[in-house]
């Protein structure tokens, strides 16, 4: 089975780790590497967040485009080009202003992933639609915990400038696999304005749409946006610094195995209340920790945390949407989230510039302790499962 399975998609995953490896193999030294080219905190949190605002503006036109085109391969080529042409920009920036250029590019690339998914997705049933989603996620954590692994090892050895190239020439590479992903075919009824309403208006879409704001706003906050600066200040070298990324990737990676299977047994209100709790103890954590041992504790937890809420809110979001108006609905759903991609770093940016670092991940915190909350009181596990057999 595992032998027919790789048989079929061995390409497209194969594509899934390029993808995600050239634009996280940057990522352990992106903050440091904005700082030494005269960035501010602030600038730095604009740098990381725009990331966050490209994907936020463009992931509903572009998964409206692939549904009204009735086509998904064309989008997962063009976000495999841009990933390789952003790490290769970024790698030859010399100011803080054409990083935000280029990692804004990055976001763009990372806008088609809503066609990733609903591509790889459209292989499964209807009931297999969770486990599509936990079997996604797991490659890519994976692309992206081998990524930041390796390109500490890169930056320690050739200099910070080397893991941006290393991101571009494997784009290369990914851009030219990607030709050779199947594509399913499927019939489009003609969409209108009342349709893409309607498919905005589902009541499971926002509520998930909603905490996967806050996810990202915690992990782009966190191990992808100022835990490595706070890693710097207790003396981490660039290697700790992927080590601290491969930790929380590799976490995420395997708990995303398993969130299937455990939300069947916890429930998945039950099981995304958790994480959230987890995440704000977690970010709660790191001013705490006065070493690099403490420092890969709270990212271990945060990974674990990641890793089993999102392929659930993920799933839930196309749930209850008609295939031929998935990619909508995901592109909703991943725009809404890009917002906190944006607004996490942004806002933590400015605390931390004018507050100190230290209130930045306590504010993180209480936003996890919030999603917890929100989750808790919003989410109807008997409806989720009703609805999710009744499509």
């Amino acid at each position: 089975m595992k032998r027919t399975f790789f048989r079929n998609y061995g390409t497209f995953i194969f594509v899934t780790l390029i993808f995600w490896f050239s634009g996280y193999v940057y990522m352990p030294v992106l903050t440091p590497f904005v700082e030494s080219l005269g960035g501010s905190l602030k600038m730095v949190g604009l740098v990381i967040g725009s990331y966050g605002f490209t994907q936020m503006v463009l992931r509903i036109p572009l998964g409206i485009y692939s549904d009204w085109i009735s086509k998904r391969k064309v989008f997962v080529i063009l976000g495999v080009a841009l990933s390789g042409l952003s790490a290769l920009g970024l790698g030859l920036a010399s100011n803080p202003w054409f990083a935000l250029l280029f990692r804004s590019l990055a976001g763009a690339a990372a806008a088609t992933w809503v066609v990733f998914t609903v591509l790889f997705s459209s292989y499964f049933t209807i009931a297999d639609l969770p486990r599509a989603m936990g079997i996604i996620m797991f490659f890519n954590k994976l692309g992206q915990m081998s990524g930041t692994l390796i390109g500490g090892f890169i930056s320690d050895l050739f200099g910070q400038r080397a893991p941006f190239i290393v991101g571009g020439i494997v784009g290369v590479l990914g851009l030219l696999l990607s030709f050779r992903i199947k594509e399913q075919e499927f019939t489009r009824p003609r969409m209108n304005i009342n349709d893409l309403v309607n498919v905005g208006k589902d009541a499971l879409l926002i509520k998930v749409s909603i905490l996967a704001i806050i996810v990202q706003a915690i992990s782009f906050s966190t191990t992808f946006g100022f835990t490595p600066s706070y890693a710097v200040n207790i003396g981490a070298s660039d290697m700790q610094l992927s080590t601290l990324m491969f930790i929380a990737s590799l976490s995420a990676a395997l708990s995303s195995l398993v969130s299937g299977n455990l939300a069947q047994t916890l429930g998945e209100k039950r099981l995304i209340v958790y994480s959230f709790i987890a995440s704000g103890i977690a970010a709660g954590m790191i001013p705490f920790s006065g070493n690099i041992l403490m420092l890969y504790l709270t990212q271990l937890i945060l990974g674990v945390a990641n890793g089993l809420c999102f392929p659930l809110l993920m799933g839930m979001s196309i749930k209850t949407i008609d295939q031929s108006k998935r990619s909508t609905a995901m592109g909703f759903f991943q725009a809404i989230y890009g917002l906190g991609m944006f607004a996490g770093p942004v806002i933590v940016g400015i605390i931390a510039d004018t507050l100190g670092l230290s209130i930045g991940f306590y504010s993180v915190g209480l936003i996890a302790l919030f999603g917890a909350v929100f989750g808790y009181l919003t989410i109807n596990s008997s409806q989720v499962q009703d609805r999710g057999l009744s499509v």
